[in-house]
């Protein structure tokens, strides 16, 4: 593959191209993704010396105790080669904690990068995935008796 990674988040510009090449758009916040991208605990992104930048990931998290994987994206012309899996193995390089501290890593994965992520070492062992997406503008979910 005639590129290469580096080790920073991803542009908001990148970050859109991306997200819009795999129909992503709608899943993010224009109006914070600049910020949210630079309260990122780390990045990387693959720059292929013709096409630019076609792949992206990075972590979220308190980078302390806990880490998510996130955004992992990879141009769908460029997919296939091992790009994402790179991408996602640099970035845990980024996140290794010091000598005797434990760094728990998660992520959500879709059902076909399920294999990926799971190559490197990911398992759903005693852990179930959930999500809740919270607005401001809507009303606050009420603890069920």
């Amino acid at each position: 593959m005639a590129g290469h990674i580096e080790n920073r988040v991803a542009a908001p510009s990148e970050h859109a191209a991306l997200a819009r090449a795999v129909g992503w758009q709608s899943h993010f916040d224009e109006q914070v993704i600049a910020a949210s991208l630079r309260a990122s605990l780390a990045g990387v992104v693959f720059v292929h010396s013709e096409h630019g930048t076609i792949g992206m990931a990075r972590a979220v998290g308190d980078g302390l105790q806990y880490a998510y994987v996130q955004d992992v994206i990879v141009h769908p012309d460029h997919g296939g080669g091992g790009i994402g899996t790179m991408l996602v193995e640099r970035l845990l390089e980024l996140l290794i904690p010091q000598p005797g501290v434990e760094l728990f890593v998660g992520l959500f994965a879709s059902d076909e990068a399920r294999g990926v992520y799971e190559s490197i070492g990911f398992t759903t062992d005693h852990a179930t995935g959930m999500h809740l997406r919270l607005r401001g503008d809507a009303p606050s979910p009420s603890p069920r008796d």
